[in-house]
């Protein structure tokens, strides 16, 4: 069952701010379909009485105390930004 048409490819694309030439537009949209399809054959396994798996190592983590700390390296931090202003990075925009 195809979920994906070039139209959603195309919205997908302006959303994430991507240019995408029409022939990766139809290229992906078989792709993306794939990929739905994968998730669906996931979904529909049985998974009733199994355990969910945390970790494949069966060991358990050392963890230490949480200690609250007053760290001033704000100043240490932003000076080696290329532009800083009222104690935060400025960065370019990236969203119009």
């Amino acid at each position: 069952m195809s979920v994906i048409n070039a139209s959603i490819v195309r919205k997908i694309a302006k959303l994430a701010c991507i240019a995408v030439t029409e022939e990766e537009v139809t290229a992906m949209v078989p792709e993306l379909n794939a990929i739905l399809g994968w998730g669906e054959q996931l979904a529909a396994i049985n998974t009733d009485g199994v355990e969910p798996l945390t970790s494949v190592i069966a060991q358990s983590q050392r963890l230490r105390e949480d200690e609250v700390t007053v760290p001033d390296i704000r100043d240490a931090l932003l000076a080696n930004a290329p532009e800083a202003e009222h104690g935060f990075f400025t960065v370019p925009k990236v969203i119009e």
